[in-house]
């Protein structure tokens, strides 16, 4: 008997169960990118905290490191997640990242201050935040899986774009967090609380999916085959389609640093606005790209999604070369939102079109591959744009948005491009 159906219409046409997986993901993607972000977004707050004083350039330096931290042994989590979701099971692995998030979050809410026990406050805060890293690389690329393999398009566009917009919607909720914390000065550690028994929550009611279809069947197909054909160990991936989604994957974080990164710099040193203000602005900012995403998640059903991701791209290199001009007249913080908000709305992203992507990868490949290509993008482009804009942004000056966005456009467009032809290929 088949777990669950795959069936095209709309949201309607969903099975009960379908509708309660895709609730339960939707949910736990919600509560995982809370408690990633939780702490990125109070960084102004909690770098004070610990990290030791500094003067502000080794101080920016210091904040770049425990922004990084997130991200460098990501790939390592890939790999281990990645194994564990194409050779045990997609429900597994989820539910393993998600009590992984929770324990993290738990430490956090009792970690000593630098002012309590020195210097081993920054390593403690650093390994939260690697093994909070390393747990969502199973999280949102799992879920993301998952529901590509129980639905069909149309309405695979919007549900699991629905999986980006719970993970906006948890950065939206951190942030809403922060700025609540940082305006009544509740206890911050009282946020990193209600985040792990959030999370803690959703790995219990996560135990009651089932796996998907198309792993059940390929396993069966697996268990049936002669040794010498093997799914496992025949299956191959086309190096290009790698390429691409790892570059696809590239772009977006380096629009996420500058929206919500860079721009807090600026905020910071040219207005001079306090860590509350910051905090608040960028509030405002994530609920202008929450809602824009949910109109991108309605909008796939009726539209390409790759032709969506294009139309973006176009408007998006339009406003990178105006924004030499836009850097040089700034006169309030009004002026940086208005930057924030473009770079949000329509920088470089492949929602709502990752069904397409993720369906180009066999299937005891899809989850490796696809968490890899995540994770070590995330892990070399934090990683260059958190260090290297400390010194780009002297020698650049207001260029160099131009100057770090315009290449990676056109490298996205071409990966885009690829992606339009295997469609074109595969609907002959």
């Amino acid at each position: 008997m088949t777990i669950m159906r795959k069936t095209k219409g709309t949201f309607s046409s969903l099975t009960m169960l379908q509708k309660e997986t895709v609730g339960l993901l939707s949910i736990g993607t919600f509560l995982e990118y809370f408690d990633l972000l939780l702490y990125v977004h109070m960084a102004v707050l909690l770098n004070e905290l610990f990290l030791p004083p500094t003067d502000p350039h080794t101080g920016a330096l210091l904040s770049a490191f425990a922004f990084c931290s997130t991200y460098v042994l990501r790939p390592l989590g890939a790999l281990i997640f990645g194994y564990l979701g194409d050779h045990v099971g997609r429900k597994s692995t989820i539910i393993i990242t998600t009590g992984i998030m929770s324990l993290s979050c738990i430490i956090m809410a009792n970690l000593p201050t630098y002012a309590e026990i020195g210097i081993i406050a920054a390593y403690m805060v650093t390994a939260c935040r690697i093994f909070q890293g390393m747990a969502t690389m199973g999280e949102v690329i799992g879920a993301e899986i998952y529901i590509t393999e129980i639905t069909k398009p149309p309405v695979q566009y919007p549900v699991v774009t629905l999986i980006a917009v719970c993970g906006v919607l948890g950065g939206t909720a951190a942030l809403g967090m922060a700025t609540f914390v940082t305006n009544f000065n509740i206890g911050w550690r009282n946020a990193f609380w209600f985040g792990a028994t959030v999370a803690v929550i959703g790995a219990v009611a996560r135990t009651r999916l089932r796996e998907t279809p198309d792993f059940v069947n390929a396993k069966l197909k697996q268990k049936r085959a002669p040794s010498s054909k093997k799914l496992m160990s025949t299956e191959r991936v086309n190096k290009k389609t790698a390429l691409a989604l790892f570059i696809i994957e590239c772009s977006w974080p380096i629009c996420f640093y500058f929206a919500y990164v860079y721009c807090s710099e600026i905020l910071k040193n040219s207005f001079h606005l306090t860590s509350a203000q910051i905090i608040r602005q960028n509030f405002v900012v994530s609920m202008i790209q929450l809602a824009s995403w949910i109109i991108l998640m309605f909008l796939s059903y009726k539209v390409n999604p790759l032709r969506i991701v294009k139309i973006r791209l176009a408007i998006f290199m339009i406003f990178i070369f105006l924004c030499p001009y836009l850097f040089s007249n700034m006169a309030s913080a009004i002026d940086v939102m208005l930057v924030q908000v473009v770079i949000v709305v329509f920088g470089f992203m492949g929602t709502p079109a990752i069904p397409i992507f993720y369906k180009h990868f066999p299937v005891f490949k899809r989850f490796t591959y696809a968490t890899f290509a995540y994770a070590l993008s995330r892990a070399l482009v934090y990683v260059i744009t958190s260090f290297g804009l400390v010194y780009c942004a002297k020698l650049l000056g207001d260029w160099i948005l131009v100057a770090v966005m315009a290449p990676v456009g056109l490298m996205f467009y071409h990966a885009i491009n690829h992606f339009v032809r295997l469609e074109q290929k595969a609907n002959g």
